[in-house]
């Protein structure tokens, strides 16, 4: 097990939310600083949506910041189910207005996420690495990215030799085919993130560090890169 997990509790959702984001924000101001430009990966769901409010209003010069995802539902951008489109929402506004953004739907690809693979590992490898955040959410069944339990390529996606930056997901519980990081992509940052919020949460993220077999687990047990886990009731 990874002894690289520390563990940040808050009283509240919104101190969380103001926490995160300025020890975001101070990471990606401290790598353009360092190397003139600061790359982000961030998950979606409802969770985050408070803290990249506050994030978006950090006075960096976000027009050296490049954001993606972490994974994408298979839906175009206008669809409410698109991360892109909550992303654009919350994070990409204000002072973030400026960043630069690459989303990982490929509408040239839209009735068929495996044909899109190629291409968007090319558009995430063209990134550079490593990233210099990477944010993770974490689902009531253990999942994050869309490293869903029973998922069709879920061994794959968490294979730690891995070369694909980008594999397809289709789980039960995943709703829509999705697109996702593969784990050694999500680990290859300067800085992770785990933020969830919750007393069930709380709950899976302990059995999980005790060797319970949820996904979020590969993430735990590692060894490439501490895990900061922002956590609030």
């Amino acid at each position: 097990m990874n002894a690289k997990v520390n563990r940040h509790e808050f009283a509240d959702r919104l101190t969380l939310a103001d926490k995160l984001a300025r020890e975001v924000a101070a990471k990606l101001d401290a790598a353009i600083k360092a190397r003139g430009k600061a790359t982000i990966a961030v998950s979606g769901g409802g969770t985050p949506k408070v803290m990249f409010a506050v994030l978006a209003e950090q006075e960096i010069d976000w027009s050296r910041v490049t954001v993606t995802l972490v994974d994408e539902r298979w839906v175009d951008t206008d669809s409410d189910r698109s991360n892109a489109r909550m992303v654009s929402s919350t994070l990409l506004t204000h002072e973030a207005r400026v960043a630069s953004f690459l989303p990982l739907f490929d509408r040239a690809h839209k009735d068929d996420v495996d044909a899109a693979l190629a291409d968007v590992g090319k558009r995430v490898d063209a990134l550079g690495s490593p990233f210099d955040v990477v944010l993770l959410g974490m689902g009531p069944d253990g999942h994050t990215a869309s490293f869903f339990p029973g998922g069709d390529h879920l061994a794959e996606a968490l294979d730690l030799a891995g070369k694909q930056p980008v594999l397809s997901m289709r789980a039960e519980g995943a709703g829509e085919p999705r697109i996702t990081l593969s784990l050694p992509r999500v680990l290859d940052t300067r800085a992770l993130y785990l933020h969830i919020e919750g007393d069930d949460k709380k709950d899976l993220l302990g059995k999980a560090l005790a060797g319970a077999d949820f996904p979020i687990a590969a993430v735990l047990k590692q060894d490439r890169v501490p895990v900061d886990v922002y956590w609030a009731p």
